[in-house]
């Protein structure tokens, strides 16, 4: 992976507890990207954050490390239980992201991590929370359900982060972000992270009514887009959407592709057409059942599935490693949608291409799409050797990755440090 997108802040200079800094040296993560080496300082020292920086950047082990750190270094009465730190994300999708870099980079504190979200597993999560945890990652719904019936309680948060604060907004949850926040102690009783792709006057309007004066971090890019995205757009009739689609993949021989729509049936259709014509691929809307859909990312991480056609479901939060290809199947019509998109590719310093097709239908966003990101998107010819003849498409039946194949290395074994208690 290229690293040009790191800082010379090495890890092991902020004072970062030695149970943190052996599971970055497994992960051979040695410098601090931007944000990381702005905000981690700052809230080591108990100082609160409002951090805004492009997707893609490092903003999840921002707030985990900062997070982990805290609860390593302060003592606590042996008798008393937590949650000590609660993480709120706007989807399913992101809270399992978090709880799986949170179990990464905490893997030698000896603490307790649970997710939990809407969608399944009712029953093993309420069982998981009763069985003690340190840090709860969560959506607001499945967090408020559990609050509300006592399987946990606020009074011993120590640490609270909202990641994609902006999200929340967007998905109407600020009312329960409002209802969780009251109900821990005060602001200056803990420590307060909120990110976020944008920092909007709604959004620092929360910061200042629930954090303790929050510094506020911005790490500006050039671009709204990230730097090393290709753009490039194609002028294509909706008739010649498939056959187009067809043509760039084996024109690009992609190594991993998300093909995004804007609608659940346009998944299900350019699916079906995908594997009607020999790709392997899998859809990813709203609608698919929670397990099914976390298998097919998982699959699609392991890179045993090598495209996957979605809805703006998967458009934000998301990091999935070595994405190639980012195709727009649909512009979208939102245009900080475009940059959510796009930003699926590029991750963490590498490069990436973005194509897009632009159809009859949807090309009346193009404008307002290169207003916001403050240029035009390379056009290119469509020849005739890119629009191939295609076969029928195949019957859509919700793909189901295999789940063998490598998971993962193990940790190494060393004995897991310990939170001090206080007597």
């Amino acid at each position: 992976m290229q690293k040009d997108h790191l800082t010379q802040v090495p890890f092991s200079a902020l004072g970062l507890n030695d149970a943190l800094l052996e599971s970055l040296e497994d992960a051979d993560f040695v410098h601090c990207t931007p944000i990381q080496a702005a905000t981690l300082p700052l809230a080591i020292q108990g100082q609160d954050i409002a951090g805004q920086a492009q997707t893609g950047t490092g903003k999840t082990a921002a707030f985990l490390l900062a997070a982990l750190h805290r609860l390593m270094e302060t003592p606590v009465p042996e008798d008393a239980v937590g949650p000590w730190t609660l993480i709120i994300a706007p989807t399913r999708e992101l809270a399992v992201q978090i709880h799986r870099d949170a179990e990464l980079l905490g893997r030698y504190t000896g603490l307790k991590f649970t997710v939990v979200y809407g969608g399944a597993g009712y029953e093993s999560q309420r069982r998981q929370i009763e069985s003690g945890v340190d840090v709860l990652i969560g959506t607001p719904g499945r967090l408020i359900d559990y609050y509300k019936q006592g399987v946990y309680k606020l009074s011993n948060i120590e640490v609270v982060v909202l990641d994609e604060a902006d999200r929340m907004f967007d998905l109407g949850f600020i009312a329960d972000i409002r209802y969780l926040l009251r109900k821990m102690p005060p602001p200056d009783q803990r420590i307060n992270m909120l990110f976020s792709a944008t920092l909007s006057n709604r959004v620092m309007e929360l910061a200042y009514e629930h954090m303790n004066n929050p510094q506020v971090v911005r790490i500006e890019a050039e671009r709204v887009t990230a730097d090393k995205v290709r753009q490039t757009l194609y002028h294509v009739s909706a008739h010649d959407k498939i056959p187009l689609l067809l043509g760039v993949l084996r024109q690009q021989d992609p190594k991993r592709t998300m093909i995004f729509v804007n609608t659940k049936r346009a998944a299900d259709r350019v699916t079906g057409y995908l594997l009607g014509n020999g790709y392997e691929a899998g859809v990813l809307s709203g609608d698919i059942p929670q397990h099914k859909r976390l298998r097919l990312l998982e699959a699609f991480q392991r890179g045993e599935l090598p495209i996957l056609v979605a809805t703006d479901v998967a458009a934000r939060g998301l990091h999935i490693s070595e994405v190639t290809h980012v195709i727009n199947f649909d512009l979208p019509q939102d245009r900080e949608d475009y940059v959510h998109r796009i930003g699926r590719t590029a991750r963490i310093g590498a490069s990436g291409d973005a194509i897009s097709f632009a159809c009859e239908e949807y090309v009346y966003s193009l404008p307002d799409i290169e207003d916001f990101i403050d240029q035009k998107i390379p056009v290119l010819p469509i020849t005739d050797e890119l629009l191939l003849e295609y076969r029928p498409p195949k019957r859509l039946e919700r793909h189901r990755p295999p789940l063998s194949g490598r998971s993962g290395d193990r940790p190494r074994s060393r004995t897991p440090h310990r939170r001090p208690a206080r007597s």
